[in-house]
């Protein structure tokens, strides 16, 4: 018999999630979310007899008071906290009696840890979104509609008849502290290529200190900057962080220039900055729990004798506090390396993914053709074991089960897939025309940019107006020249995701349309949902409101449909994303009020003047175009290098390009 829960405090941050998350969707852009410390979340849904990743509650910080209208056993664990029934002390890490009308009380956490969570018999009913119960807050979606919990909210429970429940083992219990050692695999991106020899002994010897500043996407460090083993990132950016956009693994050390992240459940599947180690899949729970004011050791392990993540009890090696390990694999995170016609290098990402990328680090179709190869078969193969496959700009990220598909067989299947791959310049893909509306230099833009001069800094180069900074950059005679590049260009599609929900990462076809910047440093805290910018080489569409580094041009019609999962307007094919690798955008101005009037018109499932026209896109065919207009091509190239060099000059001395967002 189902029964009702009624909010009385909602506690502090405190969300549905369920284990293990929204999987399958990290291509688009859409990350897994699910409890941040799975370990704590999973062995109390165990001892209440529920399926482990029954739906339960998550909060930070201080608990929520919660009433029941129906007997019920609840388990409350994680970090340490007061937990009362109807005024009477009850015990973490095992089941509790909460009579009919009764009131579960948590209050505030007491330390060491940061997160708590309540796990109810029966589990909490709610509606999946995209196959999983778990709230992502950003997006608005999943869980209590789409946020987190409000005084007066209703939460539904399960059927809890005949289940048993039995107290979480002591020996089963993870060991929360203040200094923590977290077990990392080497790569994906190390030394020497990225970071120098000395960066990475400074990394294992550094006691980091986790920032105030800290959440479900990420755990921001506080360290030593790294001495970097290149200058700048070349074609991706000035920063030697920046690289040209590839996935992410939840637990990656994410160098955003030079602050270290901790890449948490909720955060980005793709981006463009260097990885140089990533938490083990066993012990990414921790993250959950790195209060403010914590510090943190990285140790290195080898990957194969990393813990499985199934482990709930001992073998999970959770209750000991220290990692016992004497080195790494000792390879720098690549694990091989294959020359041909395209060279191809296959970078550890944990223990759970390999991150396979094509080429030199360049911007060229023809890497990001054979990664779509590579794409396309292993997703017809569907290996035993094969959870994701997200591309980036010249990679293809593989994440798998090790307990199903251990990363010794995965490469043996990847070596077979590329030997039977065809040329890349063979490569003929649907490739939609998609015409947006882009209301240029949009008044929503422009509050962006005064934010941020209020709050952040107002003396950036960029700063007031981005498409003057892009003028610049690139050597442009107006900003009508800028318009009449932006407009003119048609850009395709190479990843989605970039910054969440199907944001689309896209470059023009003809590289003398492809303006390039810098990103803003620090980033920005806030920017409109579709927003458009530039960034590098690349284009961008914000699939949602938050932070962002891009330099705006304008603003256009949403890329994901939040109202209405049928088939409605532009998203024709049922799902939530509007956009596919490779389609080609391109761009007709509008008055910021008509697009206000688009944007009503997507909102209630109608067009939006969104035109998409189906056709295809041929390797070989670009490539006949880009040696026909070669010398052009160079000219265009040398002239925006000269103004690109001479901007950069003027701002050096200063450090502006130490790129972050």
């Amino acid at each position: 018999m189902t029964g009702k829960i009624t909010v009385q405090r909602p506690g502090m941050l405190t969300t549905v999630q369920d284990f293990p998350g929204r999987t399958g969707y990290w291509h688009i852009g859409v990350p897994p979310s699910g409890p941040m410390d799975d370990l704590s979340f999973r062995l109390g849904n165990t001892a209440l007899g529920n399926d482990e990743g029954a739906a339960g509650l998550e909060c930070a910080m201080a608990g929520p008071a919660l009433q029941f209208d129906r007997d019920a056993v609840v388990c409350v664990t994680g970090a340490p906290a007061p937990v009362t029934v109807d005024g009477v002390l009850a015990a973490q890490w095992r089941p509790v009696h909460v009579p009919a009308g009764g009131v579960l009380d948590v209050g505030t956490v007491s330390g060491p840890g940061l997160r708590v969570y309540v796990l109810v018999q029966g589990g909490l009913e709610v509606e999946d979104y995209l196959g999983s119960a778990s709230t992502f807050t950003l997006g608005k979606f999943g869980g209590h509609q789409g946020r987190t919990l409000r005084q007066g909210d209703i939460l539904v429970t399960g059927d809890a008849n005949g289940i048993h429940a039995t107290a979480v083992p002591a020996e089963h219990l993870p060991a929360l502290c203040k200094r923590w050692e977290l077990a990392v695999t080497e790569g994906p991106h190390g030394a020497p290529e990225f970071f120098t020899r000395s960066d990475i002994d400074t990394l294992y010897g550094t006691d980091y200190e986790v920032h105030f500043n800290s959440d479900r996407t990420g755990v921001r460090l506080i360290g030593p900057k790294p001495d970097w083993a290149r200058t700048d990132g070349g074609e991706a950016g000035l920063h030697p962080s920046n690289i040209h956009d590839n996935a992410y693994s939840v637990g990656a050390l994410d160098f955003t220039g030079d602050t270290p992240i901790l890449l948490g459940p909720d955060g980005p599947s793709l981006g463009g900055f260097v990885c140089p180690v990533t938490v083990v899949s066993a012990e990414r729970w921790k993250l959950g729990q790195l209060a403010p004011g914590d510090t943190v050791r990285f140790v290195p392990i080898k990957a194969g004798r990393a813990a499985s993540t199934r482990a709930l009890g001992p073998a999970r090696r959770a209750v000991h506090s220290s990692v016992f390990s004497t080195a790494g694999d000792g390879d720098d995170g690549v694990i091989a390396r294959r020359d041909g016609d395209t060279a191809v290098t296959y970078r550890r990402s944990g223990d759970d993914n390999v991150l396979v990328e094509y080429g030199e680090m360049s911007l060229d179709l023809a890497l990001r053709a054979r990664a779509h190869a590579l794409h396309q078969r292993l997703e017809i193969e569907k290996p035993g074991g094969l959870l994701d496959l997200t591309p980036g700009i010249r990679s293809l990220q593989v994440r798998v089960d090790p307990d199903v598909l251990p990363i010794p067989k995965l490469m043996g299947l990847l070596s077979d897939a590329e030997d039977a791959l065809p040329a890349a310049n063979e490569l003929v893909v649907p490739s939609r025309s998609v015409r947006m509306p882009l209301s240029w230099d949009d008044p929503s833009t422009r509050e962006a940019i005064q934010r941020y001069m209020h709050g952040v800094r107002a003396d950036a180069p960029w700063c007031p107006w981005n498409i003057e900074f892009i003028r610049r950059m690139n050597g442009l005679g107006s900003v009508g020249d800028v318009f009449d590049t932006v407009f003119g260009a048609e850009y395709m599609v190479l990843g989605l995701g970039d910054v969440y929900l199907g944001a689309p990462v896209a470059t023009p076809l003809d590289p003398r349309h492809r303006l390039v910047t810098t990103k803003y440093n620090p980033a920005r805290t806030w920017t409109p949902e579709n927003a458009v910018g530039i960034g590098g080489a690349y284009l961008c569409i914000y699939g949602m409101e938050g932070p962002g580094g891009y330099q705006f041009v304008g603003r256009t019609t949403q890329v994901w449909n939040h109202r209405h999962p049928e088939k409605s307007g532009p998203f024709e094919d049922g799902t939530p994303w509007l956009l596919r690798f490779f389609d080609r955008i391109s761009w007709y101005p509008v008055e910021p009020e008509e697009l206000m009037d688009l944007r009503s018109e997507v909102a209630a499932g109608r067009g939006g003047g969104v035109d998409i026209t189906d056709g295809t896109f041929s390797l070989a065919e670009h490539e006949q175009f880009l040696s026909a207009h070669a010398d052009s091509i160079s000219e265009f190239r040398a002239g925006q290098a000269v103004a690109f060099a001479a901007e950069r000059q003027r701002w050096s001395a200063a450090g502006e390009f130490a790129t972050v967002g």
